[in-house]
Order: C-alpha cells, then structure tokens, then sequence
C-alpha cells in the first residue's frame, strides 16, 4: 500500500514547436472552423480596444482640467492597468447572457462537444481518478473520494475507473492516518488493484510534481485521469458524461468543468460563492464563446488525456532564486497552453452540474489562497518565451499578470485621491458631469456579471426558486453586493502589500494543507492581519473628509471596505451569523435548498 518511488527528475522539456494544424480548417478536434474562432476573437478584441480607448479617453478629459501634472499622468496609467480586466469581464457577461438568452443554441456554439455527454455509448476508456493531498483532514478528504467511487459505481460503469490517492504529507500523523483508511477502504473494495495510496518522501514540484510523478509511473495503464482536490467532490453522472465526451473527441486533450461551491456553515463562503454561483454561468459562457479550442484548466476536477500531458506538458524549472524562480506554482494554466501546443483541443464546459469544491470559511483564509495565485501567475513572466504556444495561449499568461498586476494600480489612484483633491481646488472649470458619468459607468461594467448572472436566473423559468425564491434571491444579491465591494478593497490591498513585500524579498507563501471548517476569528487576529487596511482607510477618509467631504462619500463605495476590514472579517468568521444564513436561507446556492445524493451524503458525514 505505501508506495514509495524514487523522486523522478523534473526538469525543463526540450524546444518543441507547435503541431501543424488541420489542413481542412478546423481546431483539432474538427468542432469548430478555426476562420470562425478567428472572427470571434477579432470581434472581442475591437469591442474591448473600443470600450478602453473610450474610457481612456474620457478619463483624460477630466484629468487635464486645470493642465497634466505628474500625478495626472500616474492615475492615467494606473487606470490604464486596472481597467482592462473589468473592461474584458463586461463583455464577456453581455455575450454570455446573449447566448443564455438571445439565441436558441448558445451552448451549441460555445460547447459543440457536450452533445457526446448524452449519448448512451459503452465506455471504452479506463480513466484514474485521483486526489492530490498534503497535510489535509485524511478522514474527510478519503470520505469525499469514497463518495466519487461509490457514485460512479451507481452508473453501472464503475468497472471503468481506477482510484488513487497521492500525498505529499509530510506531517508524519497525518500520513499514517492516511495510509490506514487507505488500506481499510481498499479491503472494503476488496481489490487492492482498484485503491491505490501513494505518498512522495520528496515534494519536488509540488502538486505539478505530485501529478506529473503519477503519470510517469502509472500512465501507461490509462487514457485519461480526473484529479481531484481534498475539498474536490463530482458526481457518477456527470464523470460518465465527460468520460463520453473525451472518448468521442480523442483531441480533446483537457476538459475542464464548470466547479462550484458546497453548501457552507461559514456566513463568508456563503455569501461569496453565492456571488461566484450567480455571475459564473454567464461568464463563463461569454469566454468560452472566444477562447474555444485554447481553452482554462483550473487544475482540479477535470478531464486530462495522459499522453499527451505526459509526453507535452512538462514544466520547467524557472530560472532565479525566490519568489518568481523555482517550480512553477500555478502549473494548471501553462499546462493549459502546453497542451494545445501539442496539438490537443483545451475546453470547458460553460454548464454547471456535479462538480464541486469548499470555498474559504474567513477573509484571512481567502487571502492565503489568492495570494498564492497571485505569485504563481507573477511567476509567468518567466514563460513569455516558451517557443510553439498559440496567440491566445501567450495571451491567457499575460492575462492572468495583469489580473494581478492591475491591483495595485487600483490602490496608487486611491492613494493619490487626496492629492488630485488638492490639485483641482479652484479650478475655474472641471468636468464634474463627465467625471461623474465616468465613475458610475465604470461601476456598472465591473458589477456587469453579477448584473448578467442575476439576469440570466430572473429569465430561467423557475431560476429562482432553485436559490430559495424570488425574494431570498434578491435579498441574497443585495447583501453580496455589498459584501463584493468590502471584499474587493481588503483584496486589493492585501495583494498589493504582497507585491511590494515581492519586490523586496519580503513575502513568502507556503504550500500546505487549508482551513476548511466555519471558524469563528478575534478582533486581535483580525487587527493582526488587517491593520494595514484600516491605516490606509483612515488616511484616504480622514484626507477626504478635510478637502472635500463631497468627494468622500462619492469614493465611499471604494473606501469602506479598508476602514471597516477588520470588522467585516470578525463578523463574516461568526459561526452564529453563518447559523443565522443558514436558516433564514440567505445567501444560499441550490444545493442547499435540493442536495444531489453525493454533496447530502458528504454534508451528513461533516455533521457526524
């Protein structure tokens, strides 16, 4: 049961170039006239170089009131960093909610492959299903794969599936632990065959590592694997489903579900996966629209041909010591782009249906997260020269940048406010009305998937009343609304810290288990970890208040959030509030109001 290899190398593969494409015009998996793809994207770059100039424009407008001066010129190209993102995320929520709603066979163009999924073919593929862990609950992560098997098994094509758990505990406990139920669960199995515990002496490479390991060793036995996180769950049918697409598609080489949140006890992941739920449908499907065939991998609860990943998608070891050198953290989005270098199509499914994962429980635990993502997608500055990858490949790495990047220029044009105060006092003329369009213009575009998620639910027949009923949705939508704008500026902030601690050696992150559990946080651990925040609020609002109260409460929307940091991090904490939701059903996804069987049973067992 303990099996114990030798660490195998992880080194840089060597220059490989792009496969040819098809001769016939199709992406490579024949879905899709690559012309057509090309004629989306064209039309989403001149939509968002329009809507940007635009804004850019106007924005310089109001800023040359009175002459540029050099904070003039640096809250321009702040803005010039920060706007992008949300610029790009208002058109994706409108061509979301267009196909969801404007035309009959949205996710026909968007998903042509998830026809197979319904399709009652045999299945002629053996796929490894498997969970990466380090140092987590061994108990409630094993129960979760058990959960998978014991679904999958329910279908009738369990025979199909082989299951293994890799570890990279190295919490000499937890690892016993692990190894126990692991061989407890493989003599209920009764074949040991079909159970397989692994843990690595060696964490090389991290989870990348842990995978990569796997494939090395076992892959040749299968054509395709599922991994999992110890927070991942899916269900029977949907994994038969994708099973079908893959097996109809052998260029699709990764598929990537559409992953939502588990019903929660904690007041902060109800109210911020109620978010996530409502917006990501249409989201998802506005990008899916354009980025096609070179498509996301979140690294968990997708799809993976082996082959191809075994053989194409290796990572490098970057150049330089910490933090942007060493192993590739965030390895799920280069693999993304290695893959389709290949020559394999990288899809995901815009639809949400048996794929789940846990959110955070607190505000501090949500920080640990991004800001792993945050130096992991840093770290691609370090890629920009992979020889092969597509366009859209290259652009997805220096998106994922500037999705980090643009933070702390939001936080640069919020610290120089007061100063732009100062420097506009007396003007004979300033654009007040423009200056005011501007703001609650840019407003509506960054709250446009949340407005198009709510949309496209007000417009499903019977949308709400999978989320509680009308009223609940809507109360539910007003919360998260502001919850979204108190978490946007502690998120900004933090991150932005981050980055200047990057800049001088200063911030580490470490790789180990995650808090999972609704637990409640004191006011002093709070202040511990957010009294940067209410420092930067009290200079911001107090500047303000002296120059012009009337400019204070305009920015309010963008300045509570640090001022009121610590509460809102103790408050959302509170296993009472998080009771309060549960019962009065705010904030709740459908799975809490109709629990499919798999997420019931794992909801039982966390409450025995």
């Amino acid at each position: 049961m303990n099996q114990r290899p030798e660490p195998q190398d992880f080194t840089p593969e060597a220059n490989v170039t792009s496969v040819p494409e098809r001769s016939d015009g199709l992406t490579p998996a024949g879905l899709q006239s690559r012309a057509m793809m090309t004629r989306r994207r064209l039309t989403v770059l001149v939509l968002n170089v329009a809507t940007f100039v635009a804004l850019m424009w106007g924005l310089s407008i109001v800023l040359a009131a009175g002459g540029w001066t050099v904070i003039d010129v640096i809250i321009f190209v702040a803005f010039g960093f920060g706007a992008p993102w949300t610029v790009l995320g208002f058109w994706n929520a409108v061509i979301g909610l267009w196909l969801l709603h404007g035309v009959r066979d949205g996710v026909a163009r968007v998903a042509p492959f998830a026809a197979a999924g319904h399709s009652n073919d045999p299945i002629t593929l053996r796929t490894a299903i498997f969970m990466t862990l380090r140092n987590e609950d061994p108990g409630r992560a094993i129960f979760r794969l058990k959960t998978v098997k014991q679904s999958v098994d329910a279908t009738g094509f369990g025979a199909a599936y082989d299951y293994f758990l890799l570890s990279d505990s190295n919490d000499e406990t937890v690892a016993a632990r692990e190894e126990l139920l692991a061989r407890e669960w493989a003599r209920e199995v009764g074949d040991p065959s079909r159970v397989i515990y692994r843990r690595r002496t060696d964490n090389t490479g991290y989870k990348a590592g842990n995978v990569r390991e796997f494939c090395e060793r076992w892959g040749d036995r299968y054509e395709l694997m599922l991994p999992l996180d110890a927070d991942s769950l899916m269900s029977g049918e949907a994994i038969i489903a994708y099973t079908r697409m893959m097996q109809a598609h052998p260029k699709l080489g990764i598929l990537q579900s559409l992953v939502v949140g588990m019903p929660s006890q904690s007041a902060f992941a109800r109210i911020f996966q109620f978010g996530m739920r409502q917006g990501m449908r249409s989201y998802t499907m506005g990008q899916a629209w354009w980025v096609g065939d070179c498509g996301p991998f979140w690294g968990h609860n997708a799809f993976v041909r082996i082959a191809p990943f075994r053989d194409a998608c290796h990572l490098p070891v970057l150049p330089g010591g910490p933090p942007l050198g060493g192993h590739v953290m965030s390895h799920d989005q280069v693999e993304a782009t290695l893959m389709r270098r290949a020559g394999y199509e990288v899809r995901v499914h815009p639809e949400e249906g048996g794929s789940w994962e846990e959110n955070p429980p607190t505000m501090l635990e949500f920080a640990k997260r991004d800001l792993r993502w945050c130096l992991g997608n840093l770290q691609y500055v370090k890629l920009m020269d992979i020889p092969g990858l597509k366009l859209m490949s290259r652009f997805q790495l220096v998106w994922a940048i500037l999705m980090f990047v643009g933070l702390p220029a939001w936080t640069l044009m919020i610290a120089l406010l007061p100063f732009k105060v100062i420097e506009d006092k007396g003007l004979a003329f300033y654009p007040s009305g423009l200056a005011a369009f501007l703001y609650v213009l840019f407003f509506v575009m960054y709250l446009s998937p949340k407005f198009a998620g709510a949309a496209d639910i007000l417009l499903t027949k019977g949308g709400t009343a999978r989320w509680g009923g009308t009223a609940r949705f809507l109360a539910s939508a007003a919360i998260e609304l502001v919850f979204s704008f108190l978490q946007g500026a502690v998120s900004t902030f933090r991150t932005t810290i981050f980055m200047i601690g990057l800049a001088f050696g200063k911030s580490k992150i470490g790789w180990n288990g995650q808090s999972r559990d609704a637990q409640s946080l004191s006011v002093m651990t709070a202040l511990q970890g957010l009294w940067p925040h209410l420092l930067f609020g009290i200079y911001v609002i107090g500047s303000l208040w002296y120059l012009s109260p009337h400019v204070m409460w305009w920015a309010m929307p963008l300045l509570a959030g640090y001022v009121l940091a610590v509460p809102f991090a103790v408050i959302t904490a509170s296993p009472a509030l998080g009771r309060w939701f549960q019962k009065s059903g705010l904030c709740a996804i459908p799975e809490d109001v109709s629990a499919p069987p798999e997420v019931e049973a794992v909801l039982k067992a966390s409450r025995s």
